[in-house]
C-alpha cells in the first residue's frame, strides 16, 4: 500500500496561479509520450509516486497523449486506482482536447460535438467524474470561437471540470476567448504554450504579460526542446536517445545540427559553473519570470526525474549569466 511521503510539500516550491485560488509546483509533470504502450506500467506508476512524493502535485494529458491515443489516460486512470485515489483532493489534474482522436469530421479541432465527446472519453480512461482543468488544446480557426468557448462553460457546469485552459493560443486569440469566457463567468485559469531556450515565441507574442493582465497563469511545455537542451547530444548521439526513435517523427538526428552543437557546448560551461547540467539550468532559465506559473517535465527514467528535481537547487541567475545565455542563443 502506497503512503505518501509527509514531507513532500516541503520539497516543492508553488506559484499562485493567475488571480485564482490554486498554486501549481514549479515542476510539473506531463504523460505527453513515455506512457504507452511500450512504456513499461511499473517505471511509469514508480515515476507518478516518486513526483508526488516530492511535492509535484500538478499532472498534465490530453485525450491524444500515449501512444496510442489515449492510452496515458489509461495508465495514469490505474496509477490513482492502485495508489493516489486517498490522494485525489491534493492532486490538480488537467487533461485536454483539440488534435486528431478519431476517424470522421467530429474527431479534431474545436465543436461542440468533439469537446463533449472527448471530456466524456477522457473521465472514463481516468476512472474519475471529474478533472480539475479542462483545456482546449489548440485554437481552431475554422470553429466559431463562441461555440468552442460555450462547450468549455458546460463542461464546467456539468462539474466535469472545476477551470479550463487554453493550449497553444497566441496573446489575441487568448484576449479574445477570455471575453467570451468571463461574459460567461467561466473559471479560466491558465494558457499553456511551448518555451523554452530554442523557442521564444511567447517573448515576441507578450503572451506572459497578457496572460497576467488576463488574471491567469501560464504553464510551458517543451521546456528542454523535446530533450535538445540536455547534455546527451553535445558530442555522440545515444543510440537509447528520441533523436534515433524512429517513431518520433517530430525530432530525428537532422535535428542536431552543428550549430546546435556550438549552442550546446557554451551553455554547458555556464551550466557547470552553476552546478547544474544543461536541462536543469534550461528548466530554471524557463522560470526566472515568475509571471510563468510552472514548466512541464516528462522523463521516461526515473534518473532523468531525480535530475530534473535537482533544479530546484538553483533557480537565480545573475544579470550577467543572462546576458551571456542570450549571446549564445542569438
Amino acid at each position: 500500500m502506497y503512503i505518501a511521503d509527509e514531507k513532500r510539500y516541503e520539497k516543492m516550491l508553488y506559484r499562485r496561479l493567475g488571480t485564482s485560488g490554486l498554486k501549481l509546483p514549479v515542476l510539473s509533470f506531463g504523460l505527453w509520450y513515455n506512457f504507452g504502450e511500450e512504456n513499461d506500467y511499473e517505471t511509469c506508476k514508480s515515476m507518478i509516486l516518486k513526483c508526488f512524493d516530492n511535492g509535484i502535485t500538478h499532472f498534465d494529458l490530453a485525450n491524444n497523449y500515449g501512444p496510442p491515443a489515449g492510452h496515458a489516460e489509461k495508465v495514469f486512470g490505474r496509477i490513482l486506482k492502485e495508489a493516489l485515489m486517498p490522494y485525489r483532493d491534493e492532486i490538480i489534474i488537467s487533461t485536454k482536447a483539440g488534435y486528431y482522436m478519431w476517424p470522421g469530421p467530429y474527431g479534431d479541432f474545436g465543436s461542440r460535438k468533439y469537446l463533449m465527446a472527448s471530456i466524456n472519453q477522457s473521465l472514463e480512461r481516468l476512472g474519475l467524474d471529474y478533472v480539475d482543468i479542462f483545456y482546449h488544446h489548440r485554437y481552431d480557426p475554422n470553429t466559431d470561437l463562441k461555440e468552442t468557448m460555450t462547450a468549455l462553460r458546460d463542461i464546467v457546469l456539468q462539474g466535469k471540470a472545476l477551470y479550463v485552459g487554453l493550449s497553444n493560443y497566441k496573446s489575441e486569440q487568448l484576449i479574445a476567448a477570455h471575453k467570451l469566457l468571463d461574459e460567461m463567468h467561466v473559471p479560466y485559469v491558465i494558457t499553456q504554450p511551448s518555451y523554452s531556450m530554442l523557442n521564444r515565441w511567447i517573448e515576441t507574442d507578450n503572451l506572459l504579460d497578457t496572460q497576467y493582465d488576463l488574471g491567469g497563469g501560464t504553464i510551458a511545455y517543451s521546456v528542454l526542446a523535446q530533450g535538445k537542451l540536455t547534455n546527451k547530444y553535445i558530442n555522440e548521439i545515444p543510440e537509447d536517445s528520441r533523436a534515433k526513435n524512429k517513431a518520433a517523427i517530430w525530432f530525428t538526428e537532422k535535428d542536431i545540427t552543428d550549430e546546435l552543437r556550438e549552442k550546446l557546448v557554451k551553455l554547458d560551461q555556464i551550466s557547470k559553473r552553476r552546478g547544474q547540467n544543461i536541462a536543469q539550468m534550461a528548466l530554471a532559465w524557463a522560470l526566472r519570470n515568475p509571471k510563468l506559473t510552472s514548466v512541464l517535465i516528462s522523463t521516461s527514467k526515473l534518473s532523468q526525474l531525480d535530475d530534473n528535481l535537482k533544479t530546484l537547487e538553483n533557480l537565480e541567475f545573475s544579470e550577467a549569466e543572462l546576458i551571456e545565455i542570450d549571446a549564445i542563443l542569438k
